[in-house]
């Protein structure tokens, strides 16, 4: 798994079993590989690149994880059945039926010598749907004792179940606007949120954010790095603030967008599953925790599911994939059709 925040690829090692009609996991092994700052501006660039140049790096990236993933398993003496791949997210333009992740999955396969399931994205979009999020699923089997499944990665989504429709879509942008503003003085994150903690709110800023027209619209929907450089950059840019108020008042932000929408399903003493980077940061969870208190409680996992979650329930997706069971819902994509997605490559 590779998220828009950018932070490195996850890896993690599972177990699944069903009895009867319980799905259980367990997470065995797991690890983070950071990014270099110039494979992470790599990344960050594959957006402006030209078609040739882009297929190129979709296949130098995909060896590039087949051999770290065999590393993994070499160093663990694992024994795998197939890695699900997520890969890292390019494109995603649902309203032109564009998803596009990099990771070639032949690649990948021929460089891990492992059984490789991937692309879990584009099956969906070409029924219609957003293609996102897709974490919902294993919220509904894995996760299903809260009443609200909260992901702050690079952008924050949310998953419920409402009217026994799993219900899920992205809310707004989280680490993605957070480091964004802390690159402005060469700071890869605000580690805590402690330079936040110490800001004011810009009134007029914090207005302009909340005024997004994506915010109006209705689920399903979901965010890509490109609506973030069209839609928010320009916002953030224009304010001469320091850098401790910008990032202030995007916490409030942040905090404000995810509120309203627990709010609507107007669930009392519910539970909110908070996992992802953004569960690290002091600051914001302070804030958001003051903003749910009337009517929720935020509960923060141990740091296996924080850091591997997202990792966890791509792997149960390539399970699902394997069994050739539902893993894709239109109540949560806007599909015309559930489906089972991923495609499946083996080592040549």
């Amino acid at each position: 798994m590779s998220g828009t925040s950018l932070d490195g690829l996850d890896i993690a090692y599972c177990h699944f079993k069903k009895e009867n009609t319980i799905w259980h996991y367990s997470i065995e092994k797991a690890i983070s590989i950071e990014y270099t700052k110039e494979f992470k501006e790599k990344l960050k660039s594959t957006v402006h690149l030209e078609a040739s140049a882009l297929l190129a790096f979709n296949n130098e990236y995909g060896i590039w994880l087949g051999r770290q993933v065999d590393n993994f398993i070499t160093t663990h003496n694992l024994s795998v059945d197939f890695i699900a791949s997520h890969g890292h997210t390019v494109f995603h333009q649902p309203e032109i039926g564009l998803t596009y992740q990099i990771g070639s999955g032949q690649h990948l396969a021929n460089s891990s010598g492992q059984k490789v399931i991937c692309d879990f994205r584009v099956n969906d979009v070409s029924y219609k749907g957003q293609g996102a999020p897709l974490v919902p699923i294993g919220d509904l089997h894995l996760f299903n004792e809260y009443d609200f499944c909260l992901n702050l990665g690079g952008i924050s989504n949310v998953s419920f179940s409402n009217n026994h429709k799993r219900i899920a879509y992205d809310i707004s942008p989280v680490n993605m606007l957070l480091n964004y503003i802390c690159s402005k003085i060469n700071l890869e994150y605000d580690k805590g949120g402690q330079l936040a903690k110490t800001g004011q709110i810009n009134v007029l800023l914090l207005e302009r954010l909340n005024t997004l027209e994506y915010y109006d619209l209705k689920a399903p929907k979901s965010l890509g790095y490109e609506w973030f450089t069209q839609k928010v950059i320009p916002i953030i840019d224009n304010p001469s603030d320091t850098i401790e108020n910008l990032l202030h008042t995007a916490v409030h932000h942040i905090a404000t967008q995810i509120t309203n929408d627990i709010k609507k399903t107007k669930k009392n003493s519910s539970k909110v599953l908070v996992t992802g980077g953004g569960a690290k940061n002091d600051f914001l969870i302070e804030v958001l925790t003051q903003k749910l208190k009337p009517f929720a409680t935020v509960i923060i996992p141990e740091d296996k599911i924080i850091d591997f979650k997202e990792a966890l329930i791509f792997a149960f997706m390539g399970v699902l994939r394997e069994r050739k069971e539902i893993n894709c819902l239109q109540s949560v994509t806007g599909a015309t059709k559930d489906s089972s997605s991923g495609v499946i490559y083996e080592p040549l």
